[in-house]
């Protein structure tokens, strides 16, 4: 019997919005760390009473600190992830950045600012590598491209969140108290990630846990193939390995290295945007508050936008839903060099979030259900991972820009290009070769018509 492609009853039903819940909020925090640095760094500029005196220059390269830490946590989670289980690598990492945003809020100077916000990225990449390999594994097969967009759209929601907070709070609470937020996950979500986060029964038959896998799968009613079927293939060397090694094989080695492109266009178009829209609004003559809100309307264009986007990804493949995408992105970039008033910089400023953050969205869930099961999750880490490149060389060329004096509209052309390249890139990927090298799932239990 086929995996359904919806639900296999109430419960796997359940399971899944319970994860789906679970994951978007550990995802909302990275996208809250993102987005935070960006609101306190016109603060950080302007008061060297802070942390001490700051350029523009040395404040691109202090924002990539903390990718620096998400690209490593990223592949330490690929690397451990298709080992240890999803799971555990969700708590560990929830735990992990919680207390490196607490600590960052204490920082009192540069250097060891920086060095926190490196360290607690390691937990962020960790875990924006881990959800979409266990979102992939629990998400019904009509449904996937769509709850990876739900839970990758945290990183966006942050975003908003993080923006809506410092217009409200931060005169009151100041950057210290900005971070302090983050380290909520500590005790808020953790407890509830105990005891409602199952481990992935398909990761558990990949580990030969059979007897596992029938456990998870009666208590949560998570369809599960006890015994795959993996037909011979000739020229493939990836059936037999795990995690980053499944990558390198001759099948799958030059999708990686497109997926990676993809991932690294849409991550520098990510945070730097992020980390500069509010400062260079100000510099075009926005006051301090209307800066910030279209940081906001870059985030939640990009939510509203990836949703969509994702819905059609479902029906129609993402592959050509994200090289559209890309396509929207310059489009709206352009469309911000040209002075328009202020409501139709809004509306491209919120269509620019959609072909920048949202398309990131998309390519998480691109790659998630690219790869096999004994690889699911290093392929997620290398997307991130490699991609994390991408978005340190964003924040910087945004600095190199600004300080060096070059306009907004050409460091928004720059912008443009990259978008046109990450489309290009979504355009050679060659089709999903884990069609050979899994057969479709005899599942565990019985289906159900939704």
């Amino acid at each position: 019997m086929n995996t359904p492609s919806t639900w296999a009853g109430p419960e796997h039903r359940k399971s899944v919005l319970w994860l789906v819940t679970l994951a978007t909020i550990a995802i909302v925090f990275d996208g809250y760390d993102l987005v935070v640095y960006g609101t306190v760094l016109p603060t950080l500029l302007a008061d060297p009473t802070q942390l001490g005196h700051l350029t523009p220059g040395q404040a691109g390269a202090l924002g990539s600190y903390a990718l620096v830490g998400v690209m490593i946590g990223a592949l330490l989670a690929g690397t451990f992830g298709d080992r240890v289980g999803r799971r555990r690598m969700m708590l560990f990492n929830i735990v992990w950045f919680s207390i490196g945003m607490g600590a960052t809020a204490l920082a009192n100077n540069l250097v060891t600012f920086g060095i926190l916000r490196c360290l607690t990225g390691i937990g962020i990449g960790g875990l924006v590598a881990t959800v979409g390999a266990m979102i992939a594994e629990f998400a019904p097969p009509a449904k996937k491209n769509l709850f990876n967009a739900i839970v990758y759209s945290g990183v966006p929601a942050g975003g908003v969140v993080a923006a809506i907070l410092a217009m409200l709070f931060a005169d009151h609470i100041g950057w210290r108290g900005m971070f302090w937020i983050g380290a909520l996950p500590l005790v808020t979500l953790l407890p509830l990630a105990w005891a409602k986060m199952p481990e992935s029964p398909q990761w558990l038959v990949s580990r030969g846990r059979l007897a596992d896998a029938q456990a998870v799968s009666d208590r949560t009613g998570i369809p599960v193939d006890l015994h795959p079927v993996r037909p011979a293939v000739a020229d493939d060397d990836s059936a037999e390995k795990v995690g980053f090694a499944v990558l390198a094989s001759k099948r799958f080695l030059v999708p990686t290295m497109l997926l990676g492109m993809m991932s690294f266009a849409g991550l520098l178009l990510t945070y730097g945007l992020n980390t500069w829209l509010p400062q260079i609004m100000k510099s075009a003559g926005f006051n301090a508050k209307g800066s910030l809100a279209f940081l906001l309307v870059l985030n939640g264009g990009a939510i509203v936008g990836g949703l969509i986007a994702a819905r059609m990804a479902d029906r129609r493949g993402p592959q050509r839903i994200v090289a559209t995408s890309f396509c929207i992105a310059a489009f709206a970039l352009i469309l911000l060099t040209f002075g328009f008033p202020l409501p139709i910089l809004l509306a491209a400023v919120a269509v620019a979030g959609t072909g920048t953050i949202g398309t990131q969205v998309l390519i998480y869930g691109y790659t998630s259900n690219y790869y096999p099961t004994n690889a699911r999750a290093a392929g997620v880490a290398w997307c991130a991972g490699f991609g994390r490149l991408g978005g340190i060389v964003g924040p910087m060329i945004g600095g190199l820009l600004i300080g060096a004096g070059i306009s907004s509209g050409v460091a928004f052309y720059i912008f443009a290009g990259i978008a046109l390249a990450g489309a290009a890139a979504t355009l050679l990927v060659p089709s999903r070769p884990t069609d050979d090298v899994e057969a479709p799932a005899t599942t565990a239990r019985l289906a159900t018509a939704e």
